[in-house]
């Protein structure tokens, strides 16, 4: 005779397990997986309200407690915006705090301000084979390539090499990337609803070929600061490629470690 199994008095372990959230994991954990997939599968986009926590414990069954903590460590995360008096809100890029998340460039005399942004140059092509290696691409795959120049106060510091799947990112072009004004992350969550969650990082320190000291305006042989980030969307899936060569003569690189 088969063994009973006890009722469940939440529904959530199958649900969880559907969702390939452990049901062994804590219970907030599992309700910190089930709203990244909601986010994920856009049931809320980037700038929107999230449904209250009364809301979310009633649709999980579980308590308010349960789904506080999960959304608190997606608050961390930057995932999820909490606004006093508000709600909470999906993060965008869009958000002043959260536009230069992954660049750790900061001016030695501790004035922030804007970059400006020049284009050098955007196009299809098919990626090296390092390239399609880091984006999890085949061989042969299309790809887009972006070089810009950002500029602070007027002065070019950072030369990026961008590389996009050209799949996930059809359409886009010089023409949009020149008119459009705000952010690119930004620009990729509203046309592509591609959303860049996290980051990986490779620093090493190079001289200035003589390419890169002509955009730059600097003497060839110059050192200069490589930074190759890798960023990732959801289930950690890579979607940009990003090579800058920083000039670090007034600024410097900033991180904070825990």
């Amino acid at each position: 005779m088969a063994a009973s199994v006890p009722p469940s008095n939440s529904g959530l372990p199958s649900r969880a397990a559907e969702l390939d959230a452990p049901a062994f994991s804590p219970l907030y954990q599992q309700i910190k997986t089930l709203i990244v997939r909601s986010l994920q599968a856009g049931e809320w986009k980037p700038g929107e309200a999230i449904p209250s926590e009364i809301d979310l414990a009633s649709r999980f069954k579980v308590s308010q407690g349960t789904v506080r903590k999960a959304i608190d460590e997606l608050s961390t995360e930057n995932l999820l915006v909490r606004r006093q008096g508000k709600g909470t809100f999906v993060a965008t890029h869009a958000e002043q705090h959260v536009q230069y998340r992954f660049l750790r460039l900061a001016p030695d005399d501790g004035e922030e301000g804007g970059a400006q942004r020049r284009l050098i140059d955007c196009k299809r092509m098919r990626a090296p084979a390092d390239v399609a290696k880091s984006l999890n691409l085949k061989s042969g795959d299309t790809v887009v390539l972006i070089r810009r120049v950002l500029s602070f106060r007027g002065s070019p510091v950072v030369l990026d090499d961008i590389w996009l799947p050209g799949q996930m990112f059809k359409g886009l072009t010089a023409e949009k990337l020149t008119e459009y004004r705000g952010p690119m992350y930004r620009l990729f969550e509203t046309e592509w609803g591609i959303r860049m969650i996290r980051a990986e990082e490779k620093i090493r320190a190079v001289a200035a070929d003589e390419a890169a000291a002509e955009l730059l305006q600097l003497a060839a042989g110059t050192p200069l600061l490589s930074v190759e980030r890798l960023s990732l969307t959801y289930d950690d899936k890579p979607v940009e490629l990003r090579r800058g060569l920083y000039n670090t003569s007034s600024h410097h690189y900033r991180n904070e470690l825990s």
